[in-house]
């Protein structure tokens, strides 16, 4: 099994891109971070603070949901699985601590215990159109249609929870927790199982490829939650939390001034992240990820651009160095070549 951090490849990275494409590929997430929060007022408390419906989620659910500042800056992307007596906040990598303090900071009178659970978590992915066939065949049960939907079970003798996922691939995706100190033999029965490991260059094919933006790259605390894909982080009708005066005026009386799009480049090489984005001679945004699309066979990226350029079909160029590269501008997710034709992949959240 790999170490904490991912191997950028088990094998052949095209294969591995189409093993998630065509069949069920294996994601390892044991750098992810895991919060567990108990005591009476834990959903109420959460509901307060995040930016989706918390409180009325029953054991079993769950949601995607981003924590602001006031100014309706993203400081982070969670998702949320609701148990019987406790609630799970899943965090991007080295994200966990600051969550905890973040959410501890807003803690004051309620009966709410928020512990970091990372070091004894396991969290494995299963991403593919087999994904859920492959966790039922293992485990004997299957979560709900819904994201983020979760139910115990048990993978051998092994106790684990198995969750619906973001399709942060695009495909269908069972998230699998379980005990860290068991982490090398689930890892192994669902190699045994069929599910193809997945490196770090197939995943960013499938996430860049799906319009995933990942928190530390292509968003950060300078990033208004209007600028990326948010709907799924977002309930419309849900009481305040903090940056959602910011989130609403936006959409009721204003607009953003850069998005978040996918560009579709010429050559052969992505460009560095940070690699500026040029229109009639002026500098519009910048490359925010980048990587080789095995799907369509072309370097595509992720990149802000002012909102003037970031329709569909617009043509602008990168900066490489001394060299600027054509591109133009794809909605997300991007089309590719999908099971044999050529279709949009699902929408999808931007957390995993």
């Amino acid at each position: 099994m790999a170490n904490r951090e991912t191997s950028s490849a088990y094998g052949q990275p095209a294969d591995e891109y189409w093993a998630a494409r065509r069949g069920v590929g294996l994601v390892d997430r044991r750098d992810w971070g895991v919060l567990e929060l108990t005591g009476r007022d834990r959903a109420t408390f959460l509901h307060a603070l995040l930016s989706n419906e918390v409180k009325a989620l029953a054991p079993g659910q769950g949601c995607a949901a981003t924590l602001l500042d006031v100014h309706g800056k993203v400081q982070v992307v969670v998702s949320v699985w609701v148990a019987d007596d406790r609630i799970f906040v899943v965090t991007p990598p080295s994200m966990a601590q600051k969550t905890a303090e973040a959410l501890d900071h807003y803690l004051f009178s309620e009966k709410v215990a928020i512990r970091d659970v990372s070091d004894e978590t396991a969290l494995l992915v299963l991403a593919g159109p087999k994904a859920r066939e492959t966790a039922e065949r293992m485990a004997g049960a299957r979560p709900g249609e819904a994201a983020w939907a979760h139910v115990a079970s048990k993978l051998g003798e092994v106790p684990v929870r198995l969750v619906t996922g973001g399709r942060e691939t695009g495909e269908a995706e069972v998230w699998i927790a379980g005990p860290a100190s068991e982490a090398a033999r689930l890892w192994d029965a669902l190699v045994a199982a069929g599910a193809q490991p997945i490196g770090r260059m197939a995943f960013e094919s499938l996430r860049i490829e799906a319009g995933t933006p990942v928190l530390g790259r292509d968003v950060d605390e300078s990033v208004l939650l209007p600028e990326i894909p948010f709907e799924r982080l977002v309930s419309q009708t849900k009481g305040c939390y903090p940056g959602q005066e910011v989130v609403v005026r936006i959409r009721d009386r204003g607009h953003v001034n850069r998005m978040l799009v996918g560009l579709l480049l010429d050559g052969s090489d992505p460009p560095s992240d940070g690699a500026e984005v040029v229109a009639d001679s002026a500098a519009i945004g910048r490359v925010t990820s980048s990587t080789w699309s095995f799907g369509l066979e072309r370097p595509i990226a992720l990149a802000f651009v002012r909102r003037q350029h970031a329709a569909a079909g617009s043509r602008i160029q990168v900066r490489v160095g001394e060299r600027m590269l054509s591109a133009s501008v794809s909605a997300l997710p991007f089309v590719v070549e999908h099971r044999g034709e050529r279709a949009p992949l699902p929408p999808i959240s931007p957390t995993g």
